[in-house]
């Protein structure tokens, strides 16, 4: 507090009115999705709801194709999640290594991979011909590496002092063996950060199941809300939404949007504040060390 000044009132003032326009929207998706339809149609709710409302949390939870969604989503977020962060820690971990043959070519063609693509005609000819449509997979194995989380991986791993490894190769371990028991429990901060990465994005994954599912029920929540924002009035026009809207009245398609993008959103933010100590740790020296 004595060294409190000027600048610092100014910076706190500063990254106060940030995180307030960024929480905002957010702020008032809920409150629209709280809302009755009389109060969205008189207006005037921005703040606070004039009343409580769960309505369109009711109508969405009685939506065969949300909670299906919501499943699929949990299924793709947890074993793609796995996937990905089993697949980054042994290519991370080997090319870390200075005596791993070639690994300077291969460190480049990865590189090569963040600026360029072989472009979508030909990824879809690769998913086609592997046999993944309609299949959960196509969520996971095409995007199961991430050059960047490669990249911050290797630089970690780069960090752990060698005389681990030296110690346990004298008694007689070898690398697989270094890299589950010695490694791996020393680089949590990475490990956290890069489960964190791949589980935002396969929670958000949404373009892979429209160009390869066609059976809506494997479409993960994302694609389901994606469909329901464009077009809700045919979700609200199938034999359930209309049963269901006979009975309450109070279902209005601006409040089930913001109900679902809530409903899609609150699950990946729960997981923040377990990861969050991690975070920074893992990110800085994954990204200074070189």
């Amino acid at each position: 507090m004595k060294r409190f000044s000027v600048s610092n009132a100014l910076i706190t003032l500063i990254l106060g009115l940030g995180a307030i326009a960024t929480a905002f929207p957010f702020y008032q998706t809920l409150v629209q999705s709280l809302s009755t339809i009389s109060d969205m149609r008189a207006g005037g709710v921005m703040i606070w709801p004039r009343s409580i409302d769960f309505s369109s949390y009711q109508y969405i939870f009685h939506q065969g194709k949300v909670v299906n969604g919501l499943l699929i989503s949990v299924i793709v977020t947890v074993s793609g999640t796995l996937v990905s962060l089993a697949v980054t820690t042994a290519g991370a971990y080997a090319l870390s290594k200075s005596s791993m043959p070639g690994r300077n070519i291969i460190f480049l063609g990865i590189i090569f991979t963040m600026f360029f693509s072989g472009g979508l005609i030909p990824f879809y000819l690769t998913v086609q011909g592997l046999h993944l449509q309609n299949n959960l997979l196509v969520m996971i194995l095409p995007v199961a590496v991430n050059a960047f989380n490669l990249i911050l991986m290797r630089n970690f791993f780069g960090s752990v002092n060698p005389s681990l490894e030296e110690s346990a190769k004298i008694d007689g371990a070898n690398d697989l063996t270094i890299l589950i028991r010695i490694i791996v429990p020393v680089s949590l901060p990475i490990m956290a950060t890069m489960a964190l990465f791949y589980a935002v994005d396969r929670w958000n994954e949404w373009w892979l199941p429209m160009l390869f599912i066609n059976d809506i029920n494997l479409h993960p929540m994302q694609l389901v809300l994606r469909d329901a924002i464009t077009n809700l009035s045919q979700v609200m026009n199938n034999s359930m939404g209309a049963q269901l809207a006979a009975k309450t009245q109070n279902v209005y398609s601006e409040s089930v949007k913001s109900a679902m993008i809530i409903v899609s959103a609150v699950p990946i933010l729960m997981i923040y504040p377990f990861l969050q100590k991690y975070f920074n740790a893992g990110i800085m020296i994954g990204s200074v060390k070189e």
